[in-house]
């Protein structure tokens, strides 16, 4: 099943432009990718312990590349912007001014997804720069806003999800909760997904409606959840699911799964991790990696 929405220029669009300062920008901005890569910055050693909690402002721009981020923890591969102020991080909020370049590169390259440039936080992607194996990776998420753009990619299973094992964009693993209620475990390879397990966890089962109910996720609510992925002696990789449903640091297990070989090898080695987020407005807290 696919579910990823890329970012390609379309170059009989760029070729109608008839506003030349806008063909100007834009053709700056390819050749040296999102604002903010000028400030490229080396990758910090992590230990089996790593804490983030957001306490210091400032802003994490996407980049072509990881080696190109401007964060030595963190990189953005989709998104547009990764704000941090007010003690959390958060997804762009709200829409993008069209004097911006991001707003520019978006309403060229995937106008569909992201309502025609304002909105680049439906497809946000943040990832790690280093790499862990045998981890448990956890967030305290808010949704502050759903963005009800009319992208046919607005669906059910749109969520608020984990990477693990992340080895490139077509391989590896996630988990966490869907706009349909559900809560998920799938893993991709070779560009193509396949859930792991599956199990409704908010609302009722059935009752999303892309109009009417388009998300049963707790809205300006802060909820905690985690995923833990390690090895087993078999050469399989198991991942568990927990919610906190209180963020008062309460986890209960909700889903797990064994991966021993499902349409390819299991992900045995170490990968990057991060966090997935679709058509919506979100704040993040108290990000944390921990070997286990």
């Amino acid at each position: 099943m696919k579910e990823e929405h890329t970012r390609t220029i379309d170059l009989s669009t760029i070729i109608g432009l008839r506003n030349w300062s806008l063909v100007l920008l834009l053709a700056a901005a390819l050749f040296v990718g999102l604002p903010g890569v000028a400030g490229a910055t080396t990758a910090a050693s992590v230990g089996s312990d790593f804490y983030y909690n957001f306490n210091s402002s400032g802003t994490l721009n996407e980049s072509g590349s990881m080696d190109e981020s401007n964060s030595p923890y963190f990189y953005l591969n989709s998104g547009g912007q990764f704000l941090i102020e007010g003690g959390v991080g958060k997804t762009i909020q709200d829409e993008l001014a069209e004097s911006t370049q991001t707003y520019l590169l978006y309403a060229l390259s995937n106008a569909l997804d992201t309502d025609g440039g304002h909105q680049p936080q439906n497809l946000f992607r943040l990832l790690t720069r280093s790499k862990w194996e045998d981890a448990s990776n956890k967030v305290s998420w808010r949704i502050t806003d759903l963005n009800l753009s009319s992208s046919p990619n607005r669906d059910g299973h749109n969520g608020i999800l984990l990477f693990s094992r992340y080895q490139d964009q077509d391989n590896l693993y996630y988990a966490g909760v869907r706009s349909d209620g559900s809560a998920i475990i799938k893993k991709k390879i070779g560009g193509t997904y396949y859930t792991l397990a599956s199990v409704q966890v908010f609302g009722t089962k059935g009752k999303y409606d892309r109009d009417t109910t388009p998300s049963l996720l707790p809205l300006e609510r802060w909820t905690g959840m985690k995923l833990e992925t390690y090895n087993l002696k078999n050469g399989g990789v198991r991942l568990r699911l927990l919610l906190d449903r209180e963020n008062d640091g309460s986890f209960v297990s909700i889903l797990s799964a064994d991966d021993t070989g499902l349409n390819g090898n299991a992900f045995t080695e170490a990968g990057y991790s991060g966090i997935r987020t679709d058509f919506m407005d979100v704040e993040f807290d108290n990000y944390r990696l921990t070997g286990m």
